[in-house]
């Protein structure tokens, strides 16, 4: 798809990994590239999780290239909020279990792409802010809003209203990260965490990923009926009935995603 991403699968697992060095920025190329990706990824029935990280050891990804928006484009803006706006939400409606490895710096549009991910790795190194507003723009890429979920308005608006970069400590504290592991260590935890994923039945993770975001959209009245719905559904899948008739039989299921 383009040389800013390369992707390894390691059995259920796809490793994408963030190539635009020196800082692993963000381009239409790459933009493009992750939505087609996800959408790949959705279709290959084999793949349960996505971990995501950064090449190099400094960047885990410093967002968008300010030189697009040096001379004022508005239609070069529009554009590239729409190619930031479909590849993260992509992400975020990924089929499977998405893992960001934070090995580094993750600014602007870095940071925003580690929000669109289920779950959060950072290494004790890495430093996350958004940092748009201190140059004339803001997150477009669903900041706002997805900080906003994990760690609440407070948070949020000292991030962004006031610019406040936060170190990886600080960040589990909030809730930004689920957790903070030794440099260098981002990535082993994240493919430990996603082969756990491997070892739950894929259809009902993507029910259970639905409903837990359906409260993003809907009244938690409408997901406890939704909640019900998909478990009957669930006795539709071949993997339902493996999951059930491994345990009771006292054996390790074979998935088949279906």
């Amino acid at each position: 798809m383009t040389d800013k991403l390369i992707v390894e699968k390691r059995g259920n697992i796809a490793l994408l990994t963030m190539n635009n060095p020196p800082a692993n920025t963000w381009t239409e190329e790459s933009l493009k590239g992750l939505k087609a990706l996800v959408e790949e990824l959705n279709a290959d029935r084999s793949i349960y999780s996505l971990v995501i990280t950064g090449q190099g050891e400094k960047f885990f990804s410093a967002g968008a290239d300010l030189n697009l928006f040096a001379d004022g484009d508005r239609s070069v803006a529009r554009d590239m909020a729409r190619y930031f706006g479909e590849a993260f939400e992509a992400l975020s409606q990924f089929r499977g279990v998405s893992i960001a490895a934070i090995n580094g710096f993750a600014m602007g549009g870095g940071l925003e792409v580690a929000l669109a991910c289920d779950i959060r790795i950072a290494e004790e190194q890495s430093q996350m802010a958004l940092p748009e507003a201190k140059v004339g723009l803001l997150p477009c890429a669903g900041g706002t809003q997805n900080l906003t979920m994990l760690v609440g308005e407070g948070w949020t608006k000292r991030m962004i209203l006031c610019g406040e970069r936060i170190k990886a400590a600080k960040a589990e504290l909030i809730g930004l990260v689920e957790e903070v592991v030794p440099q260098g260590q981002a990535l082993e935890k994240a493919l430990e965490l996603a082969a756990n994923v491997a070892q739950q039945s894929p259809t009902s993770v993507a029910s259970c990923k639905q409903l837990i975001q359906n409260n993003r959209t809907q009244h938690w009245d409408a997901g406890y009926i939704l909640e019900r719905e998909l478990f009957v559904d669930l006795f539709f899948t071949e993997d339902q009935k493996e999951g059930v008739n491994a345990f009771l039989g006292k054996r390790a299921p074979e998935w088949k995603n279906r």
